[in-house]
């Protein structure tokens, strides 16, 4: 099955299901050398794990990552790193009234389709659960970034329609919905329970900052870093949209307002906006990079609703069990994981090619 993997220099390929014994990742390309335990890993993965709070899906996981190989007394050897978490709480039999069902905005009709086959505890690789190997290697990567001095932040900018306005970092995870603005975040939290009361979800936006990153990293034409980076967030199921700096609102703008002017910061060149959101020509300006993610609502509701058998007979379903009533909280450090990797893979190019000069 193709699509499994993701990287060229930084290479990583997940497997396992949602109601399996596991899910991992291999991480090939890494350097060695490089500090990493299971720790590193564990910070990020309970930020991502399920029952964190009233606002996520119950199902109580607690997604303990082991690390089969790669590491050596505390330290990456060059060699592929295998992580792996175990599958400790599925509820297989929430699924069996509606197997034979096509749950709407699942991927159910479309992996039937392609493979005539379909894992239905859950969607299988078609669940979001398997954003947790995904945010395991996020967390090796972030250590190939912290070497570079790049960090990423993500939070949850607006969640039904209601927006942060204050952008205070601190606070992101200090609420149930990793928002940088404490005010917001109470109302946030009463939209997602308000539609959890109805049976229904709601979808928001995410939106991600990359500081440090040098200028230069990227290539051009068809491997442009907004390109990749695009490639990288809208791999993530519940992603249906991606804007970098001014985004849509670009279409609005004059070329003489859009157009993010050039001045010199002691040696370095600098932008005095950045519409471009960090990004020119698919190669970075050295100015943060910029994006905001649109996260649709969770398809996973109990309300009746309209669909069809596996066999095209016309059927009401009403997908019961444990889910998240908006997928923003959770979906934050999986936005994070994609962009570390696609940068820590860019990194490792851009090194390969100067060593080539």
């Amino acid at each position: 099955m193709a699509g499994n993997s993701f990287g060229h220099i930084f290479r990583i390929t997940t497997f396992g299901e949602s109601h399996g014994p596991a899910l991992g990742v291999i991480v090939d390309g890494c350097p060695p050398n490089i500090a990493l335990t299971e720790s590193d890993i564990q910070f990020d993965l309970n930020r991502r794990k399920p029952g964190q709070s009233k606002v996520t899906t119950q199902r109580k996981e607690k997604d303990i990552v082991q690390i089969l190989s790669g590491v050596f007394e505390g330290k990456t050897t060059g060699t592929p790193i295998a992580l792996i978490i175990f599958n400790k709480d599925q509820r297989s039999s929430d699924y069996d009234a509606i197997k034979n069902l096509l749950r709407p905005g699942h991927a159910d009709f479309t992996y039937l389709k392609k493979f005539g086959i379909r894992d239905y505890r859950g969607g299988g690789r078609a669940s979001g659960r398997e954003t947790a190997a995904r945010v395991a290697a996020g967390a090796v990567a972030k250590k190939i970034l912290d070497q570079y001095k790049i960090n990423i932040v993500a939070y949850t900018l607006a969640i039904g329609g209601i927006y942060a306005e204050k952008m205070n970092y601190t606070s992101i995870e200090n609420n149930l919905v990793r928002t940088p603005d404490m005010n917001a975040a109470k109302r946030m939290e009463e939209k997602i329970l308000e539609a959890q009361k109805k049976n229904d979800s709601v979808g928001g936006i995410v939106e991600a900052i990359v500081h440090g990153c040098p200028s230069g990293l990227g290539d051009p034409i068809f491997d442009k870093l907004d390109a990749k980076l695009a490639h990288a967030i809208m791999s993530i199921g519940a992603v249906k949209a991606i804007e970098f700096g001014s985004g849509f609102k670009a279409a609005a703008m004059l070329g003489s307002d859009h157009n993010d002017k050039f001045y010199l910061d002691g040696e370095r060149v600098r932008t005095i906006s950045n519409n471009a959101g960090g990004i020119l020509g698919g190669i970075a300006t050295g100015e943060d990079i910029v994006f905001r993610v649109a996260i649709k609502p969770t398809s996973s509701i109990a309300q009746p609703q309209q669909t069809l058998t596996t066999d095209g007979k016309e059927a009401t379903i009403k997908v019961l069990g444990r889910h998240d009533p908006c997928l923003c909280p959770r979906i934050v450090p999986v936005v994070e994981a994609m962009t570390a990797i696609t940068l820590a893979d860019a990194l490792l190019s851009q090194k390969t090619m100067l060593s080539d000069r």
